[in-house]
């Protein structure tokens, strides 16, 4: 694994953070639309049908996939049935600019996790660039209120999406790991309907869940079946695709920071599709999170 940032890589580590605001956005669209556990589920039926047809081999009964059944199960469940299941339930009381912030933890649970199971040692730059992410985060908690901090009164939305940031820092570290099936890891569309075919079964059975609850009928129209279109093709299929190539480039701890790109996306497409213009404390905690990208990054 290479631990030099260059353009190109830099590049492809902007993209995902790009569509994930775009996901963001879209999934506070569709509130009242569709049930959130359920519109992860739909959204991964759909990126699987669109993968269906470069890598149905790796369903096939004598696939290498198999035999490492466990590992794709427990990817899947990180990364397709958790993470954006508990994004979706964050956006039903969380604002996109305020979920993508909150996600800005990564790096601090990137590096933890690293060091408590992966057996990774953390540089001093990388604690300095966690301290002040986590700084910009608790500002955006506080929405600019220390005695709200002080109260620790969250709203769900945000403990659903620290949740969310602790299963996508563990996904990205178990990406990190070697003995995949090389014919697999080589092929892209392989690798990732490999977590997605164990991922539709956790996700299925989180919205056959919300459902046993009593979950609000699915409004369908052009705007749902549009909106799936986007999250199957762009912050499913495209954003997971860079995002593995980015990690196995660069490791989970330096592409942790990349992903704090998300909330400034966030920021202007909330702007611009919601009419939620961010607030002072949301460019405090900003300028704080770049500052943890810039200090983590530098050699």
């Amino acid at each position: 694994m290479n631990q030099r940032l260059t353009p190109a890589t830099a590049f492809l580590l902007t993209i995902p953070p790009l569509l994930w605001a775009g996901n963001a956005v879209v999934g506070r669209l569709l509130q009242g639309l569709v049930p959130p556990v359920t519109l992860n589920f739909l959204r991964w039926v759909l990126a699987a049908a669109l993968l269906l047809p470069l890598a149905a081999w790796v369903l096939r009964p004598d696939s290498p996939l198999w035999p490492h059944a466990r590992r794709f199960a427990m990817l899947g469940l990180l990364g397709v049935g958790c993470y954006n299941a508990l994004q979706y339930l964050a956006l039903k009381t969380s604002t996109p600019l305020n979920v993508t912030l909150v996600a800005a933890s990564s790096p601090v649970f990137m590096l933890a996790i690293g060091a408590l199971f992966f057996g990774h040692k953390p540089v001093p730059r990388q604690y300095l660039g966690a301290v002040l992410s986590i700084a910009g985060v608790l500002v955006v908690l506080s929405r600019g209120d220390w005695d709200v901090l002080l109260q620790v009164r969250l709203v769900p939305g945000d403990v659903y999406m620290l949740l969310a940031t602790a299963a996508w820092a563990c996904y990205s570290w178990l990406l990190t790991r070697p003995g995949d099936p090389p014919e697999i890891r080589a092929n892209w569309a392989a690798f990732l309907l490999a977590q997605m075919v164990f991922g539709l079964g956790w996700s299925g059975l989180f919205a056959a869940g919300e459902w046993a609850v009593g979950a609000a009928p699915i409004q369908w129209g052009w705007p749902l079946v549009a909106a799936l279109a986007f999250v199957a093709v762009g912050p499913a299929i495209l954003a997971y695709r860079c995002w593995g190539l980015g990690v196995q480039r660069v490791g989970p701890n330096l592409a942790g920071f990349f992903a704090n790109l998300t909330p400034l996306f966030a920021a202007l497409m909330s702007a611009a599709f919601l009419g939620e213009w961010p607030h002072p404390y949301h460019a405090i905690g900003f300028v704080l999170i770049v500052g943890g990208i810039v200090a983590s990054s530098r050699r």
